[in-house]
């Protein structure tokens, strides 16, 4: 057997609450832009505590020919956008995308919400198919995503649709690494998308686990590992990676933008939504394992940091028995809002950028630390250094656990 190939990332695209580029997100990052609004159109909804989003600033309706995006919603709409942008910035022609070498990993929570909205709502109320689009399962069945950009941009190679929740991207990317690592692809596109959509927010509303104290002052919230959070705020985007065998980047004289040295992922086996700390330290456990290195060459944690109760504290306290030193760490979900199936692929893309550009982003809104979530180095103001080796952390409902490890390129 042939050992394992080195994955590198030659291209990076984003679309998110605080910018629509690698360049956008990286200056959001530093001077401490954030992209939570206040949503008044949710009034509408009886009883809904919550009304913070993190939403994305791009009218795709009209970007692309309808015959190319007629099966799309806005969450495979905006995985879209995210995927043009990458697949630019690493200079793969379409000849090469199509010629089965290169396959596609993507991940969101579900489909379109607006797109299966519309049907139910057709087809409960009138209990007829008067007014029905043919297209519309295409828009809000699970894998729309991997689907719609395979058809878009031609992908001949391995498909692999991902659907668990918080940790699609994440996963997305972990498994796309090993098509690559074990020699089954050269190229991967990976990544994950979501849509904002009210049903998001209805359904964390319901479990007591949605920031609702700051709903008038959406500059203040959400607060992870602050003492004073009070839940997540939901949001949307996409990000998108292209990870590529080295030996074949350097061959075509890629741009390398960092490399995946690790991934660990794992399922708790306990509760469907309660956190597991043993869980998260062996999903972080096995990702060092799999990069063949220590807790102590880790430079920065990217948290997964959502700002609920139990969450930040399982987190918390799974990193320290890891680590066993206050390592740096921080949630860039403190500037974008939780944006679920998306937000492993995005918080990658902000780590490119951090490892690119040399800072560490700070932790938005934490002005007192939870004394239940100390014990780290929790980064507070913007840090000017450059990170050889980062952490990405992301945990799903059904016990799912995933660890990233990313590097800059040597």
């Amino acid at each position: 057997m042939s050992s394992p190939r080195r994955v590198v990332i030659t291209g990076v695209g984003v679309a998110s609450p605080i910018g629509n580029s690698l360049d956008e997100v990286s200056t959001s990052l530093q001077t401490g832009r954030h992209g939570i609004v206040t949503m008044p159109d949710w009034d509408k909804v009886t009883d809904l505590r919550t009304r913070l989003a993190g939403v994305v600033n791009l009218d795709l309706d009209h970007r692309w020919p309808r015959k190319k995006t007629r099966t799309m919603g806005r969450v495979a709409l905006l995985a879209t956008y995210a995927t043009e942008q990458a697949l630019a910035m690493s200079g793969l022609e379409a000849e090469r995308i199509g010629g089965g070498t290169v396959g596609l990993a993507y991940g969101s929570t579900s489909g379109s919400s607006e797109a299966l909205a519309e049907f139910c709502s057709t087809l409960f109320i009138n209990m007829s198919m008067r007014g029905l689009q043919s297209t519309s399962f295409l828009k809000f069945m699970a894998h729309t995503c991997a689907a719609n950009l395979a058809q878009f941009f031609g992908v001949r190679g391995r498909i692999i649709p991902v659907n668990s929740a918080c940790t699609s991207g994440a996963q997305a990317i972990g498994f796309a690494y090993e098509s690559i690592k074990y020699g089954q692809q050269d190229v991967m596109i990976a990544g994950g998308s979501d849509e904002m959509h009210y049903t998001t927010a209805v359904t964390f509303d319901l479990m007591y686990a949605t920031s609702a104290n700051f709903n008038d002052r959406p500059d203040l919230s959400p607060r992870p590992f602050d003492v004073r959070r009070d839940g997540l705020v939901v949001g949307e985007g996409a990000g998108t990676l292209i990870l590529e065998d080295r030996e074949h980047a350097l061959a075509r004289g890629a741009t390398i933008l960092g490399e995946i040295h690790g991934f660990g992922t794992n399922c708790d086996g306990i509760h469907m939504t309660a956190p597991s700390e043993p869980g998260m330290r062996a999903a972080m456990q096995l990702a060092l394992r799999d990069a063949g290195i220590g807790p102590g060459d880790i430079d920065y944690i990217n948290a997964h940091g959502t700002a609920t109760d139990i969450g930040d504290i399982a987190e918390a306290t799974a990193t320290r028995a890891v680590f066993d030193r206050p390592v740096p760490i921080s949630s860039s979900k403190s500037f974008t809002g939780h944006t679920m199936g998306a937000c492993g692929a995005i918080e990658s893309a902000f780590c490119v950028a951090m490892m690119r550009d040399g800072f560490l982003a700070p932790t938005r809104n934490l002005e007192e630390v939870d004394p239940r979530c100390e014990g780290l180095d929790h980064i507070r103001e913007l840090r000017r250094e450059s990170p050889r080796t980062i952490m990405s952390n992301n945990f799903a409902f059904g016990g799912v656990n995933t660890s990233l490890i990313l590097g800059q390129h040597r």
